[in-house]
C-alpha cells in the first residue's frame, strides 16, 4: 500500500515501507545495497542533531535516498532526481521526495548534467534534516564502511575519471557540503551550529 492511501498515516509508519522499497529497488545492485543499509544505520545514530517530529523522516529518507539508481525508475539517469520523481507519483510525503531529490549535493551535479530546472520542482529542505541526512550519507562508503568526511570525498573522486559530472560536482561541493557535516556535529554535541 502506498503512504498516500493509508487511512491514518504516521511518520513512523514510513521507515519499514521505505525499508521494503528500497530493498526491492536497490538489493539487485549489489554493494549498493549495504551503503543504502549502513546510511540508515547511520542515520539513526544521527537523529539526537535534528527535532524529535523529524526523526522518523530522516530515516525513510536515508533508506531511499538511493532508490534512483534502480534500472526500473532510472529515467534522467541522475539518481535523486529519478527517486523523487518515482516517490512523488507514488504518494510519498513532500518532505520525504525533496529530501531524496537535494540529498549530498544534488544540487550541484543537476548544474553539471543540466537538470537543474527538472530539480528545481522540488523545493530544498535545508536546515537540520537535511544536513543530517548529507552527514550520513557523506560518512558512509560505497559498501557501507564508515568514513570520515574526507576519506568519502578522496573516495568519490578516486571512483570517477576527472571528466565525469560526479568528479566535477565534488571539486565545487565538497567544500560546501563540509558544513553540512560540522553543523550535525555540532548539534550532536548539543552546540549551536554556525
Amino acid at each position: 500500500m502506498r503512504p498516500a492511501e493509508r487511512s491514518t498515516p504516521t511518520p513512523a509508519d514510513f521507515i519499514p515501507e521505505a525499508r521494503r522499497l528500497a530493498e526491492r529497488l536497490v538489493s539487485p545492485l549489489g554493494r549498493r545495497w549495504l551503503h543504502v543499509q549502513a546510511v540508515a544505520a547511520r542515520a539513526d545514530e544521527l537523529i539526537g542533531a535534528i527535532p524529535d517530529a523529524d526523526r522518523n523522516d530522516l530515516v525513510a529518507a536515508a533508506w531511499l535516498h538511493d532508490i534512483g539508481y534502480s534500472p526500473e525508475i532510472s529515467h534522467t539517469r541522475f539518481h535523486p532526481l529519478d527517486g523523487a520523481l518515482y516517490l512523488r507519483d507514488q504518494g510519498w510525503p513532500a518532505l520525504i521526495v525533496d529530501l531524496v531529490a537535494h540529498h549530498s549535493g544534488a544540487r550541484y551535479e543537476a548544474e553539471q548534467r543540466g537538470l537543474g530546472a527538472e530539480l528545481a520542482e522540488f523545493p530544498s529542505p535545508d536546515g537540520p534534516l537535511l544536513d543530517a541526512l548529507v552527514t550520513a550519507d557523506l560518512t558512509t562508503g560505497p559498501s557501507g564502511e564508515r568514513l570520515t568526511y574526507d576519506e568519502r570525498i578522496s573516495e568519490i573522486l578516486d571512483r570517477y575519471p576527472a571528466d565525469d559530472p560526479v568528479h566535477k560536482t565534488w571539486l565545487t561541493a565538497g567544500p560546501i557540503l563540509a558544513h553540512s557535516i560540522r553543523r550535525t556535529e555540532q548539534r550532536l554535541a548539543g552546540g549551536q551550529p554556525r
